[in-house]
C-alpha cells in the first residue's frame, strides 16, 4: 500500500528536523526541556519488574479517563505495574499527582521508527491500551510485530477523520487490525470505525463517564459556595483561544435578564490567565482570577479559572 510507504518515508525525511521542532515547542513551554529526551523514545526510569500494562492518551481528559481503568485493573489484577503515557505538560502535571505508587508517566516518543523502537525495546508491555482517537502508525505497527496485544478503549472518530481515513481505507483497516478489542462509547462512533474497515467493534459506552467524580478541596468548596450565595452560575470548560470573548459576551446577554450571573471560565491551558484577563479586562468586564487567590464577591462578573486540576471545584 502507497499510504503507509510515504508515511514511514515522510517520517524518516522529518526526523532531522524533529529535534529543531521539539526544543521550539519546549521554548513555547509546550514540552517539558527536563524530559524531553523521552520523546526520542529515551526512557527515564526503568521498566519495573514482572507484567506491565501500557496506557496511552493523548491530553489531560483522555489520560485522566484511564484512571478509573487503572484501578479496575489493580483490582483484578494486583501484580500488575502501569506504564501511562501522553503527550503534553499539563497531562504529565496531573498525572504526577494522581497516578497510584504501581504506575508511572513518560512522554510519548514521536512516531519515528527508531525512537519508536528504543521506546519498547526498554518498556516490552505486556499490553497497550490506546484511549480514544491516537492512532500513531509506526508505534501500533510495531509493537504488532513485537505480538503485544492491543486495545482502543473510548475509541472515538469525528465525521470529519473518518472522511480522510477513508481516503486510505487499507491502511485504516490495516492499522486497527492491530487492535484485539475496539470498545466504543457509542453507536455511532462505532460505524465511523467499521466505515473505515474495522473488524469487531464493541458499544460499551463513554469511559469518562464511568469516572469518578473529580477530585476536589472541601475547604475551598465551602469557601466558594460561601461566596456564590446561590448565584446562577454558567461554566465555560477549557477553553480556547477566541472562546473567552464568546462566553463574555454570553453573559452579557444573558446579565440582562439574569442580573446576579456569574459566568466562570476554565481556560484548557491555564498558562494563557494573564492574557485572557487583560483581554476581557478591556472590555469592561469585572473579573476575579483563581490563580491570584481571589474567590468572586457580588461585583464580579467573570470569574477566571486560570489554575490546574481544579476542575472538579
Amino acid at each position: 500500500m502507497i499510504a503507509p510507504l510515504l508515511y514511514r518515508a515522510g517520517m524518516a525525511a522529518a526526523a532531522p528536523f524533529l529535534p529543531g521542532y521539539l526544543a521550539r515547542r519546549a521554548a513555547a513551554g509546550k514540552e517539558d526541556p527536563a524530559r524531553l529526551s523521552e520523546r526520542y523514545g529515551v526512557a527515564s526510569a526503568p521498566r519495573p519488574p514482572g507484567r506491565l500494562a501500557w496506557l496511552h492518551g493523548a491530553s489531560i481528559g483522555e489520560a485522566l479517563s484511564l484512571l478509573p481503568l487503572i484501578e479496575a485493573l489493580r483490582r483484578d489484577h494486583p501484580e500488575l505495574s502501569f506504564l501511562v503515557t501522553s503527550g503534553t505538560v499539563t497531562s504529565a502535571g496531573l498525572l504526577a499527582e494522581r497516578l497510584p505508587p504501581s504506575a508511572r508517566h513518560q512522554f510519548l516518543p514521536l512516531d519515528a521508527g527508531g525512537w519508536v523502537r528504543r521506546f519498547l525495546d526498554h518498556w516490552r508491555p505486556d499490553l497497550g491500551i490506546f484511549v480514544e482517537s491516537e492512532l500513531w502508525p509506526q508505534l501500533i505497527a510495531e509493537a504488532r510485530r513485537r505480538g503485544i496485544p492491543l486495545a482502543l478503549v473510548n475509541a472515538r472518530l469525528s465525521a470529519r477523520a473518518e472522511t480522510r481515513w477513508r481516503r486510505a481505507r487499507g491502511w485504516a483497516a490495516t492499522l486497527l487490525g492491530s487492535f484485539s478489542l475496539i470498545l466504543a462509547p457509542d453507536e455511532d462512533q462505532a460505524a465511523r470505525y467499521r466505515a473505515i474497515g474495522a473488524g469487531a467493534v464493541t458499544v460499551t459506552g463513554n469511559l469518562k463517564s464511568a469516572a469518578p467524580p473529580l477530585p476536589h478541596d472541601e475547604a475551598e468548596l465551602a469557601r466558594l459556595r460561601d461566596a456564590l450565595r446561590d448565584r446562577p452560575v454558567l461554566l465555560f470548560a477549557s477553553t480556547h483561544a477566541g472562546e473567552e470573548t464568546i462566553a463574555a459576551a454570553l453573559h452579557r446577554a444573558l446579565a440582562a435578564r439574569h442580573r446576579d450571573l456569574l459566568t466562570i471560565i476554565a481556560p484548557r491551558h491555564p498558562d494563557r490567565g494573564g492574557a485572557i484577563a487583560a483581554e476581557l479586562g478591556t472590555l469592561g468586564f469585572r473579573l476575579a482570577r483563581r490563580s491570584a487567590g481571589a474567590a468572586p464577591d457580588g461585583w464580579t462578573e467573570l470569574y477566571l479559572a486560570d489554575s490546574l486540576g481544579e476542575m472538579g471545584l
